[in-house]
C-alpha cells in the first residue's frame, strides 16, 4: 500500500529499509535478525504492486562476500532496482559499537562480489558507509575505494552539514545517496543536487506514523483516550529490545 501511495504522490523512488523489514516481519529491533529469505519475500511482495523503482537496504549483504553474491541474485530476481551494501560490522559483536566498520579491503571485496553476481546491468549496486564515525580523510579513502571497485553510487550516513558533504563529494564522481534522518542542515535539495546527491532518505517517518496511528486507534476502540507516547517510544516498547540485550549478555559475552 505504501508503494502505491508513494507512486501516486509523485515520489520517484522508494526504499525497503532493513529496520522496517525487521519490524514488519519479526516485530524485532534492528539487530540484523531478519534473514535473507525473509527480506527477499518482503521485497517480492512490494515489487509485485509497485509502480516506482524500489531500492533494497541489503544491510551487510547477510554475511561475507559470498553471501553478498547470493543476496544480489535473490534481490535481482525479486525485481529490485538497486540495493545498498554497507561496510558495517554486522551482526554487531558483543561489547562493540553498532557502528563499527569492516576493513576497506573487505568492503571492496563485497562490492566486487556484488558486481560479479549481477546479471542485469541496470541493477544499481550502491556502496554504503557511515561518515559519522570516521574522519573526513577516512570517508574519502573508503568511498573512493568503493568507487574504484565499480560501485554505481555511494550511500553515506552521518553527514553533518553541507561543509562536510562538500569535502566528501569533491573526491567522488559517482552519484550520491544520503541518509539524513531529516537533518535540518541538509534540507536544500538544489544545493544537494549540485553536489551530486540524487537520492535522499529522510528516515521511515511514514511507517512509524502508522505504528502510532494503529496504537491510538486500538486504544480508542477499548474506550481509552489517545496516548502521548511517541512512535519511537511505542516501537521501543513493542520490539522489546531489552530482551535481546539480556540474551546477548547471557549467550554472547565470551569475556566472562
Amino acid at each position: 500500500m505504501a508503494a502505491r501511495i508513494a507512486a501516486d504522490l509523485g515520489f520517484e523512488v522508494g526504499i525497503l529499509g532493513g529496520s522496517v523489514a525487521s519490524l514488519q516481519v519479526l516485530a524485532a529491533p534492528d539487530f540484523a535478525l531478519i534473514t535473507l529469505s525473509e527480506f527477499v519475500e518482503q521485497a517480492t511482495r512490494i515489487g509485485r504492486v509497485s509502480r516506482l523503482p524500489v531500492i533494497a537496504d541489503a544491510d551487510h549483504g547477510y554475511g561475507n562476500a559470498l553471501n553478498v553474491m547470493r543476496t544480489v541474485v535473490e534481490l535481482e530476481r525479486a525485481g529490485i532496482a538497486a540495493l545498498t551494501i554497507e561496510d558495517t560490522l554486522l551482526p554487531a559483536q558483543f561489547g562493540r559499537k553498532s557502528t563499527d566498520l569492516i576493513s576497506v579491503a573487505e568492503g571492496v571485496g563485497k562490492i566486487r562480489a556484488a558486481l560479479e553476481a549481477r546479471i542485469d546491468p541496470d541493477l544499481a549496486i550502491i556502496a554504503r558507509t557511515h561518515a559519522g564515525v570516521l574522519s573526513v580523510e577516512q570517508v574519502i579513502q573508503r568511498t573512493q575505494a568503493y568507487q574504484a571497485a565499480g560501485a554505481d553510487a555511494i550511500c553515506i550516513v552521518g553527514v553533518e552539514d553541507f561543509a562536510h558533504l562538500e569535502q566528501i563529494s569533491a573526491a567522488l564522481s559517482v552519484p550520491l545517496m544520503l541518509v539524513t534522518y531529516g537533518n535540518p542542515k541538509l534540507r536544500d535539495n538544489q544545493r544537494l543536487a549540485k553536489l551530486g546527491v540524487r537520492i535522499v532518505v529522510n528516515g521511515h517517518a511514514a511507517y512509524f506514523a502508522a505504528i502510532k496511528a494503529t496504537y491510538d486507534c486500538l486504544r480508542e476502540q477499548r474506550g481509552a483516550q489517545s496516548s502521548d507516547l511517541s512512535a519511537t517510544e511505542l516501537t521501543h516498547t513493542y520490539t522489546q529490545p531489552e530482551d535481546y540485550i539480556v540474551w546477548a549478555e547471557e549467550f554472547m559475552n565470551v569475556n566472562e
